[in-house]
């Protein structure tokens, strides 16, 4: 029988971890990190971490310790799991992000066949501390341009598997180039770094058998967030928005530019118009002129009446 602690409990954990956090973050071997990437050249920098990786258990000892010692402690770190791996984010910089993943073989093997494969817009320096004997499958898309528009997109072709070994260290131009792992005989366990600078707006997902383009997604919180609160502005008729919307609508993420534009049209139609026409001359992405070539018709219609 499990037995729940009560709140004046629950309440001194949390102290104990945010106390912990507080430490692990103030540690010598996570200041390290911090001044081995403000030191040293990013992809330097996670060159010379992922040659091993006995620095991690020296990273994540103490909190070891306080969970072994507290069943309730909450180590500060993000963690994201699924039917098939589980991983955390050990170190954050705004260089660099650096996650521990271990991958179930077992689960691999219960599996369909992936049937698509996602670009995922991020350059990412994977060390293969347990392989697993696994298979790497590789795939590569187009780069992804201002011009880039789903309905022309090219296929995404196949690149040469790779047979992984424990302790290869692997560089994958995630802009471009997607993989997933197979085969594996064994769980793979892996130390990855992401180089934040490099991650595009977009991440893309290709089917496998035919390499056609299925769906584009964004990679950027910054500008999802925008959306949402664009929307609110206009629900919320809050007026002296228009240099919001208008700022907006020249944002490098094209997605955001055409919400930018439809939310302001919805708010002040005859405000946004000369804009609207702008954009249908002369947007960077071909989708986005269409759009607005298609909407500005209808719009000069509806002021004129």
């Amino acid at each position: 029988m499990i037995v729940l602690p009560d709140r004046v409990s629950l309440d001194a954990a949390a102290a104990r971890s945010f106390a912990a956090a507080a430490a692990f973050r103030a540690s010598e071997p996570y200041r390290g990190l911090e001044d081995l990437f403000a030191e040293v050249a990013v992809e330097r920098a996670i060159s010379t971490l992922l040659r091993d990786h006995d620095w991690v258990g020296a990273l994540i000892a103490p909190l070891i310790a306080a969970l072994a010692e507290d069943p309730w402690f909450e180590p500060p770190f993000r963690v994201a799991r699924d039917g098939l791996r589980i991983g955390t984010v050990l170190f954050e910089s705004a260089a660099v992000s650096i996650a521990a993943t271990v991958l179930s073989a077992d689960a691999l093997a219960h599996l369909p066949p992936p049937r698509t494969v996602v670009i995922p817009g991020r350059v990412t320096v994977t060390r293969y501390v347990r392989a697993g004997n696994a298979r790497l499958r590789r795939w590569e898309a187009e780069p992804m341009l201002a011009d880039f528009s789903a309905t022309t997109a090219k296929p995404c072709a196949p690149l040469p598997d790779l047979r992984l070994g424990d302790g290869d260290v692997v560089r994958s131009d995630g802009r471009t180039q997607g993989h997933v792992i197979a085969d594996a005989t064994s769980d793979v366990v892996t130390l990855s770094a992401t180089l934040r600078a490099q991650t595009i707006p977009y991440a893309r997902e290709y089917a496998i058998d035919s390499g056609a383009l299925v769906r584009v997604a964004t990679n950027d919180d910054r500008a999802a967030r925008t959306q949402m609160l664009l929307a609110y502005l206009r629900l919320a008729g809050r007026r002296g928005s228009e240099a919001c919307f208008a700022a907006a609508t020249r944002d490098p993420a094209f997605f955001l530019r055409w919400a930018a534009m439809r939310e302001w049209l919805a708010s002040d139609a005859r405000a946004a118009l000369p804009r609207l026409r702008e954009m249908a001359g002369g947007d960077p992405n071909a989708e986005v002129r269409a759009a607005a070539n298609a909407t500005l018709a209808l719009v000069e219609q509806r002021l004129a009446a």
